[in-house]
């Protein structure tokens, strides 16, 4: 049997096929879009993940370490250490920033963990290449997505830092690499003071009768001492022993150590719900305009294409073809462009989605979502042209 579609294709099949092209890009930037979605949501919980922490504790009354600053005494982790239920605990500080390299500014989160002892939470994992730092100094680890090479060696405030390992899916929430440092080069980049800060604070403790009483210089030089360096840590990360319950060990950080805890759950919602959620709610308004405008130029292109032949429909129910026939033929030229533009979109995100700023997750159900709904819009989109065309008279459309 004859096929009508396959036949008005081939005549002129490359229209058809530039056309599925051009659709099929348009259904690849939705694609992407859900994918930016999806990908801003994983960067949180790769965070977290990553962290391999049960509980997160914090400067009281804050949303930190990630959605506001939080600063905490480093010895705060001995005391939680101790108590019942807790198999680990680990300071860490966190600090976003640009770093210089080969002519361009990388940003990244420089993550300060103690590393003397292995497998603590905070440490990196998932090392692709190197080494995890051993010196007490002056070495890092970076994820791939820094550029950063094995060798390289990286500016940090003042100091120079050599690449000695690479991790990846080591990211902030906002997508950021990490670069991580041991704890005190991590403290001295964030919280010491540059050089011209140190000589006036000097010069005001100098200047203050109290802070330099006559005849005592070992008060200001003390002072001095206390007010250059910095002990503090961001964060404290908690591992709960097995068969602990996260919640009743994070009540009792709160009752005696009278700080703020957050489990994972906790943690989990700050992120998505509190700090990334107006960019998330802002690329979904964006991913709901792009669908509906996609579905009313697919809309377009199969209605335009159907009345683009109303002669060669004219021709065809003059000699006896039946609606059922013609309306089959229009219904599978629709479904054929809509898989072509599918497939064509599929390939098309999947192939520009690693060079995106940020991570862009293409996950299958979002593609099987996005294929059904493609061809429920060819199909809707089909019935309105197949009513256009049936109501066409032949005697006027092939004489006019």
């Amino acid at each position: 049997m004859i096929s009508l579609a396959g036949r008005d294709i081939l005549h002129g099949w490359g229209k058809f096929v530039l056309t599925g092209v051009g659709l099929g890009l348009l259904i690849g930037v939705t694609l992407s879009m859900a994918g930016v979605y999806r990908g801003m949501v994983s960067d949180a919980q790769a965070l977290l993940d990553n962290s391999r922490a049960d509980l997160w504790v914090v400067q009281k009354d804050t949303l930190g370490p990630y959605a506001e600053p939080s600063s905490l005494p480093e010895d705060s982790e001995r005391p939680i250490r101790a108590m019942r239920g807790v198999s680990q605990a680990a300071g860490v500080t966190y600090l976003t920033m640009q770093i210089a390299h080969d002519g361009d500014d990388v940003r990244v989160m420089v993550v300060g963990t103690e590393m003397a002892v292995p497998g603590e939470p905070g440490q990196p994992t998932h090392l692709l290449a190197g080494r995890h730092i051993v010196r007490g100094h002056y070495e890092a680890v970076a994820d791939v997505k820094s550029g950063f090479a094995i060798g390289d060696k990286v500016k940090v405030r003042r100091n120079y830092f050599q690449i000695v390992g690479l991790t990846s899916r080591m990211v902030s929430s906002g997508g950021d690499p990490m670069l991580f440092l041991s704890l005190k080069d991590a403290q001295q980049a964030q919280f010491q003071k540059d050089s011209d800060a140190i000589q006036q604070q000097r010069a005001r403790t100098e200047s203050s009768p109290l802070l330099n009483p006559p005849g005592n210089s070992a008060v200001a030089t003390a002072v001095n001492a206390a007010q250059t360096g910095n002990g503090n840590v961001n964060a404290v990360l908690v591992t709960v022993k097995p068969g602990a319950d996260p919640d009743k060990v994070a009540a009792a950080i709160r009752r005696w150590q009278r700080l703020t805890v957050y489990t994972r759950a906790q943690m989990e919602e700050i992120l998505v719900e509190k700090l990334i959620a107006n960019s998330a709610r802002q690329i979904a308004m964006f991913l709901v305009i792009l669908s509906i405008v996609s579905a009313a130029i697919v809309a377009f292109i199969i209605y335009t294409m159907t009345i683009g032949k109303i002669r060669e429909i004219a021709v065809l129910k003059l000699i006896g073809t039946r609606n059922r026939t013609i309306s089959w033929m229009i219904l599978q030229q629709a479904l054929g462009l809509g898989l072509i533009g599918f497939i064509v979109g599929k390939i098309a995100a999947s192939l520009w989605a690693p060079f995106f700023p940020k991570y862009v997750l293409l996950l299958p159900s979002d593609s099987i979502l996005g294929f059904f709904a493609v061809m429920a819009i060819c199909i809707l989109a089909s019935f309105l042209a197949i009513q256009a065309a049936l109501k066409v008279d032949p005697a006027e459309a092939i004489g006019g």
